[in-house]
């Protein structure tokens, strides 16, 4: 496929460790792999859109160049998570010599926290039997679902989100390649929507770019669907003062100009917290409040009943 017709997110995935964005002393430790040409299973653990797949498939590249295809197999154990997949396509890959000069060959199972649990006990053996032959990188939202046996066989990286300058960074270099113009509101606004995660940053960018070649802050939050900081502040602070028609009023304005569910406003209500002008005391009561009406919209209850009641609470916690 050509490059034009990829998103970007793929577009400008680094290929290689020395390119990547961020996480500069895992992609250290990955170096030295890459330069030793050996290295133990690795388990990579983090919340999503951090570059746990783009270090693995950079390690990949940086170990096998042009014998990448026929080193390195790559499953999604969210689509192939039983025990069969182990029985199956991993072990008949693994039990097979590497051609390359690299001695082993590398299976690469993204979200590995969706595997079954008869799958990875299946996993653990199979990791013993061909250790010679075959090193396995496991990657995972949540390494607590990867179960101790298969952790204790695997050195752990724990990624961190990434920092506002390090999305920043490949901000600008994607706006370059693209002939974009981004101002200083549209970077923050990219920062906030994406909160640590490259792939929601650039997601949202090629999104507002497809209305203009100046990204302005409305056409991101517009884009990304959530609402300006300042309108969720604003409805707060109504609620505060007691003036909870008008904090109403605009939840509902929010919900439809946005396209915001339940519990994407309360996320964004509990963001701004910290910036509203009350008492330790009454932020951590919203806090709690905040908590227990996301509660409820999980169990199914009605999201614009909940959230009328949630900015009905905040004159009580106010008093």
């Amino acid at each position: 496929m050509s490059l034009e017709l990829l998103p970007w997110t793929e577009k400008y995935r680094p290929s290689k460790l020395s390119e990547i964005f961020g996480q500069k002393e895992i992609v250290s430790s990955l170096k030295l792999y890459v330069k030793e040409k050996n290295m133990p299973n690795l388990l990579f653990a983090g919340p999503p859109g951090i570059g746990k797949t783009t270090a693995m498939l950079a390690l990949a590249h940086d170990l096998y160049g042009d014998n990448y295809q026929g080193s390195v197999l790559e499953l999604n154990a969210s689509d192939e998570r039983g025990i069969d997949v182990v029985r199956g396509k991993i072990k008949d890959f693994a039990r097979t010599v590497a051609i390359a000069e690299v001695p082993f060959k590398l299976i690469f199972l993204d979200e590995s926290d969706s595997l079954t649990s008869d799958a990875q006990h299946a996993l653990r053996r199979t990791m013993e039997l061909y250790v010679n032959a075959t090193r396995f990188i496991l990657s995972a939202n949540y390494s607590s679902k990867i179960i101790e046996p298969l952790q204790s066989r695997c050195c752990v990286f724990r990624f961190r989100p990434l920092e506002e300058k390090e999305v920043a960074e490949m901000i600008e270099r994607v706006a370059k390649e693209e002939g974009l113009k981004v101002d200083e509101k549209a970077m923050h606004a990219l920062m906030y929507v994406s909160d640590g995660d490259m792939r929601k940053a650039i997601n949202s960018l090629q999104g507002a770019a497809l209305h203009a070649k100046h990204i302005t802050e409305e056409a991101v939050f517009k884009n990304a669907s959530r609402a300006q900081p300042k309108e969720i502040k604003e409805m707060m602070e109504l609620a505060l003062k007691g003036k909870f028609i008008d904090a109403r009023k605009l939840l509902h304005t929010l919900t439809i100009t946005y396209g915001l569910s339940g519990e994407d406003v309360m996320l964004q209500m509990y963001r701004e917290i910290d910036n509203l002008q009350i008492s330790e005391q009454a932020k951590v009561a919203l806090v709690d409040k905040i908590g227990e009406y996301n509660f409820r919209l999980v169990q199914g209850a009605n999201e614009t009943l909940q959230l009328e009641a949630l900015l009905a609470q905040f004159l009580v916690v106010k008093q």
